[in-house]
């Protein structure tokens, strides 16, 4: 056990009307972290519930010290109270899962083992699903492999809340819409270690799911964000260059196809082939416009980096003898 007061975990759970899971989860959670034998704080955050969570979750914190309430002013998504419980922990380890009891507590050390193991991420995976197969699995199976693929993470399961960080990693990673499935792709610009272990899925015990289908559409959107901001975000005219250049050079093939009938053949291409003189004029307007979009995408690029001092890279550790001499 540690002997200072440093938290080792920290859980963060996020509830929205949870009223009956809310004490079941609490003290599921304290019989694993209490075997554990180490410092730890349990993170509950109210994403503007309607029911009485609150009052539950405030009824813990005043027998428990080692419990810190996040209170959200209204329903502001998942991602968001996630990001506010992952802002404050303390932890060296983070932790997140579901609030509604479909996930087991009990598999904590799984995740815990596996980060020793060196990974900077452990992700949950569903791998035998109880879901309806057509509305549910089928759709989620499809999702998860165009995630995959996208994002270059080969992971099988990236809804899944349950997963544990090494705090420097979560914390550095900015959330908002959807974004909170796609955390081990953001994590991989830093150049996190991943890896996915099996998860239990437990059937919802209690309340009822607070998703729809149209959350299809919003994470699709997302999706594509995410590629662009893994591989573009610091060069954007490479990505609009290319469909520029593409654009601009089948409009100039197309031209010069035009000029040579015109001068070979001596034909009235205006009369002729007015739609291909179009589709000419077309490419090459939309090229160019694609070229600027790149060229005032890079002036944005820089001044954010610039101005913000964001960096461009991270590192895992930094080793110097001058340093060290220092210290000495």
């Amino acid at each position: 056990m540690s002997t200072d007061n440093t938290i080792k975990y920290s859980i963060v759970v996020p509830f929205y009307n949870e009223e009956q899971s809310v004490a079941r989860l609490y003290v599921k959670l304290t019989q694993v972290m209490t075997e554990l034998d180490e410092p730890y704080e349990l993170i509950f955050v109210d994403d503007g519930s309607r029911d009485k969570t609150l009052e539950v979750l405030n009824t813990i914190y005043d027998s428990d010290s080692r419990v810190r309430i996040v209170s959200l002013r209204r329903n502001f998504g998942q991602t968001a109270a996630l990001k506010a419980g992952f802002d404050i922990a303390a932890g060296e380890i983070v932790i997140s899962m579901d609030g509604d009891l479909q996930h087991d507590p009990e598999e904590i050390p799984a995740f815990l083992a596996k980060l020793e193991e060196g990974y900077d991420l452990v992700s949950g995976w569903r791998e035998h699903r109880l879901d309806h197969w057509l509305t549910r699995r089928l759709p989620s199976r499809i999702a998860n492999g165009i995630m995959a693929w996208i994002s270059g993470v080969p992971l099988h399961d990236f809804g899944t809340t349950f997963k544990a960080y090494r705090r420097e990693i979560i914390q550095s990673i900015q959330l908002y819409g959807e974004l909170h499935r796609f955390i081990p792709a953001l994590a991989t610009w830093s150049g996190a270690r991943i890896a996915e272990i099996p998860i239990k899925n437990i059937p919802r015990q209690s309340g009822k799911s607070n998703y729809g289908i149209s959350r299809t559409f919003r994470v699709f959107l997302d999706l594509l964000s995410i590629k662009f901001l893994l591989e573009y975000s610091t060069r954007p005219l490479h990505f609009f260059g290319f469909f520029g250049l593409a654009a601009s050079g089948a409009g100039g093939f197309l031209s010069a196809y035009l000029l040579l009938k015109k001068l070979l053949f001596h034909q009235q291409i205006l009369l002729e082939n007015g739609p291909l003189m179009i589709a000419a004029a077309v490419l090459i307007l939309a090229g160019v416009q694609l070229l600027c979009l790149g060229l005032v995408g890079e002036i944005l690029s820089r001044t954010y980096y610039e101005s913000q001092k964001k960096p461009i890279y991270a590192t895992r550790v930094v080793r110097s003898h001058e340093s060290q001499s220092a210290l000495a």
